[in-house]
């Protein structure tokens, strides 16, 4: 895979920061910005997915989708007391 270099200003505090922290893990700078960019993507498509999700099941259950979940709890129920 390629790499693209570019250019980023930092406030001078938050550059130490970096610098600090890359010493610490013995890895450079580009490579600490590359973990840091991944995981805020990561993080970031996580929340898409959860938000999609949540909208998806808004709207509860359908009447249909009620009715058989109070017709299956008491089962349910004997099958959680039964394991503990």
């Amino acid at each position: 895979m390629a790499n693209t270099k570019t250019a980023i200003s930092l406030q001078e505090s938050l550059f130490e920061q970096v610098e600090q922290i890359a010493r610490e893990l013995n890895i450079s700078r580009s490579h600490f910005f590359t973990l840091a960019a991944e995981a805020f993507i990561e993080q970031y498509q996580n929340q898409k997915l959860l938000d999609a999700i949540n909208e998806a099941y808004k709207d509860g259950p359908d009447p249909a989708d009620q009715e058989l979940l109070l017709q299956l709890r008491p089962h349910y129920r004997r099958l959680l007391e039964a394991e503990w």
